[in-house]
């Protein structure tokens, strides 16, 4: 019997760990999503701020909040209130393999806080994000832990939650939302009228990766939480709450990928676009309103969760946007505050064993109490910290950017640096205005398309260096429109390759003339070709200056 405990608490552990580091790599899909979906002067930032939230939520949940968990679920539930036994349990448990516990519980903390941040993104202090984030990660979230997990007073009610539809999705969307609000919508984000204007991120790329991580995380998050593997029974070996494992991936599984089509059908609806950042938030809204029902759900109502949670997305962005004037950045509130009341209060309706009213009744009252206990305190902290000048950034700072400001660093430092001309000492400039010299640098801004017929008119007529980047700009091109989360704004910076030849030996004409000769569409935007002075030049290697270098 001995042996088989052995084993049994052994593989629960592994498990738990195993499960506890996926959740952690949530951070990383944290980080690359909201990175993705702000502007470029602010993506330092929003990194900064997953590392703060990280620390400072870990630390928070290590000295005030395990305990407090605790705490509230002994107090509420009827048992004896015991403030030195519930820090001893964290501090100094009997068993040191009870801080895996801890841990797993912590992972949870940091995501609640985490969610947060991308609402209120690209106007705040970063010593606001420590500040809400301790408050979360040590009180608010504890808290609700204590209500639903720990034992406490929802709990004993029968309510709902497996995998923190409420206690972590609906707690940190109701607090993004208050949060937005309180601190108000970025500069420049809203007309004096009220008419949102759009203001993209800077990289769909990096949003798609971050909601792929976070997709892989959540099977941690869901699957994780039925964290006994084995238990010993009359002297054997069996499945504890793993016994319905399967069920809580396929509900899983299901909910994502119908998230992604609710929302993905809504936006073509709405803008006849497959928009793909909805897409990627609906696969979290998906996730995130079958999380609460994912162990006790029929797979069709998994599948229609999902599908409800992807296709609310759009309406309620745009509610929130239009309607609340709430600049909700990440659009946080719809991706975790709506879906996870949705899925949670769904949970009569999609149970195994059937709908029960009375089951409806507890479900709304705990979802009501989350919801009143992050809005309230949210209000407060953000309400006193604005008043304080704590929590936002001034108008320069948001101006310039907060990577600069903040933290002193340029994520893309390269598209920075403003180069300088200057004609040199005993240059001669003639009256045309360009410099006399026997080099010249042929520079040329050509359809990407083109690039490969123009590299081969200039190797035919025996130019065959050259250096290409790839550059955006502004000509007679017209205007085009794009769409970011459904929303349209103006593209008068089109894509374009920048094609630079130093020429000393041949005609700069011949050069022209065949980049001309390649790059030719006949169409608007086909690009301009510029000649200028080469002052001096040296090879690197040999040393050779002028001509001979080129």
């Amino acid at each position: 019997m001995s042996d088989l405990s052995t084993i049994a608490a052994g593989v629960n552990l592994v498990w738990l760990l195993l499960v506890t580091f996926l959740i952690f790599f949530m951070k990383a899909g944290f980080a690359m999503l909201e990175a993705g979906q702000v502007r470029a002067k602010n993506v330092a930032n929003q990194l900064t701020q997953t590392l703060i939230t990280l620390i400072v939520g870990l630390v928070s949940y290590f000295a005030v909040g395990a305990a407090v968990a605790t705490l509230v679920g002994e107090v509420t539930g009827g048992g004896t209130l015991d403030v030195v036994g519930a820090f001893a349990s964290v501090y100094a448990p009997s068993d040191p393999n009870a801080w895996a516990t801890w841990l797993f519980g912590g992972v949870f903390a940091i995501a609640a806080a985490n969610v947060v941040s991308g609402a209120v993104a690209g106007r705040t202090r970063p010593r606001m994000y420590v500040l809400y984030t301790a408050v979360i990660a040590g009180v608010v979230y504890p808290v609700a832990d204590g209500l639903v997990w720990s034992g406490g007073w929802l709990a004993t009610m029968g309510f709902h939650d497996f995998a923190g539809g409420a206690v972590v999705h609906a707690l940190g969307g109701v607090s993004a939302l208050v949060g937005a609000y309180v601190i108000g919508p970025r500069r420049g984000r809203y007309d004096a009228d009220g008419t949102p204007n759009v203001m993209p991120g800077h990289s769909i790329t990096l949003a798609v990766l971050g909601t792929l991580i976070l997709c892989f995380g959540w099977y941690g998050f869901n699957v994780g939480t039925a964290v006994t593997v084995f238990a010993v029974q009359d002297g054997h070996l069996a499945l504890a709450n793993f016994a319905t494992v399967g069920r809580v991936a396929l509900n899983t599984t299901l909910g994502m990928a119908l998230g992604g089509v609710g929302a993905g059908a809504v936006a073509w609806y709405k803008t006849r676009k497959l928009d793909t950042l909805y897409i990627a938030n609906g696969l979290l809204a998906g996730l995130v309103c079958v999380t609460p029902v994912a162990d006790a759900a029929v797979w069709p109502g998994a599948a229609a969760l999902g599908l409800l949670g992807g296709a609310q997305l759009p309406v309620v962005f745009d509610f929130v946007e239009h309607r609340l004037r709430v600049d909700d950045v990440c659009a946080v509130f719809p991706v975790h505050g709506t879906a996870g009341m949705l899925g949670t209060l769904a949970y009569p309706f999609v149970a195994v064993s059937g709908f029960s009213l009375a089951a409806l009744g507890v479900q709304v009252l705990g979802v009501a109490v989350v919801v009143a206990l992050t809005g309230g305190v949210t209000a407060v902290l953000f309400g006193v910290a604005t008043a304080a000048k704590w929590a936002r950034v001034d108008s320069e700072s948001e101006y310039e950017g907060l990577d600069v400001t903040m933290h002193g660093v340029e994520t893309y430092p390269e598209f920075g640096e403003h180069d300088t001309v200057s004609v040199p000492d005993g240059g001669v400039v003639t009256d045309g205005g360009r410099l006399e010299s026997d080099i010249e640098l042929v520079m040329a801004y050509i359809r990407p398309d083109k690039l490969g017929d123009v590299k081969t008119a200039l190797a035919e007529v025996g130019a065959p260096s050259l250096t290409v980047t790839d550059v955006s700009g502004r000509g007679s091109q017209p205007a085009t429109t794009g769409q970011w989360r459904g929303e349209e704004y103006v593209v008068d910076l089109h894509q374009k390759v920048k094609v630079e030849c130093v020429v000393a030996d041949i005609p700069s004409e011949d050069v022209v003339d065949a980049i001309c000769e390649g790059a030719k569409t006949g169409q608007k935007g086909d690009g301009k070709v510029f000649v200028l002075p080469v002052s001096a030049a040296r090879q690197i290697r040999t040393g050779k200056s002028g001509i001979e270098a080129v």
